[in-house]
């Protein structure tokens, strides 16, 4: 079993924050490959595809960003799973607005989602899809930024950047990790 995790907090007032940037891509996934992600299972909610012969687990954690480890490290023993059968898909402050970067080690950047589960599988490397959402305007929290909606021009470009992490996160999966990284860590 391979597992795809998108991180985010749940309930409607989160839906469309930029904090949800994983669960919009999960969903992306699911949709683009007829899943439904309902089935509550390890405080996630989960849908599963078929990936080159390989189940894959999507999972949207519903124990909200900080505790996300806790819902992964659930999943990846119900399943007899491990770390390197993991992508974890999250919004990044670090990177511009709609930038994709994947990599298989790193610290969490100041990321609670990440560093959640960094905890959770005692360090061991997992690839993950940190997509892009820019630096809050001056004056502006990122504790509050990352809890904003989309500006008008960047959800124009929404859709196009959450196709693009979707690709990562699968082309991980196909086409290796080194691969995703090559294709997708240049386009900007």
């Amino acid at each position: 079993m391979k597992f795809i995790v998108g991180l985010g907090n749940p309930g409607r007032k989160y839906d469309r924050t930029r904090h949800n940037m994983g669960f919009r891509v999960v969903e992306d996934i699911a949709e683009k490959n007829n899943v439904t992600i309902k089935m509550r299972l390890c405080d996630s909610l989960v849908g599963e595809l078929t990936l080159e012969g390989d189940r894959v687990l999507l999972a949207k954690p519903q124990t909200y960003m900080n505790r996300s480890g806790d819902a992964v490290k659930a999943l990846l023993k119900e399943f007899r799973g491990s770390p390197q059968d993991l992508v974890v898909i999250y919004d990044e402050l670090d990177l511009p607005f709609g930038r994709i970067r994947v990599r298989s080690r790193g610290s969490a950047g100041g990321h609670r989602g990440a560093l959640s589960i960094m905890e959770s599988v005692a360090g061991a490397p997992f690839y993950r899809v940190r997509v892009g959402i820019g630096r809050p305007r001056e004056g502006v929290e990122a504790a509050d930024f990352v809890l904003e909606p989309f500006s008008s021009s960047e959800t124009e470009q929404l859709n196009e950047v959450i196709s693009r992490a979707a690709q990562a996160a699968i082309c991980i999966f196909q086409e290796g990790g080194q691969r995703a990284m090559g294709q997708f860590n240049r386009v900007i």
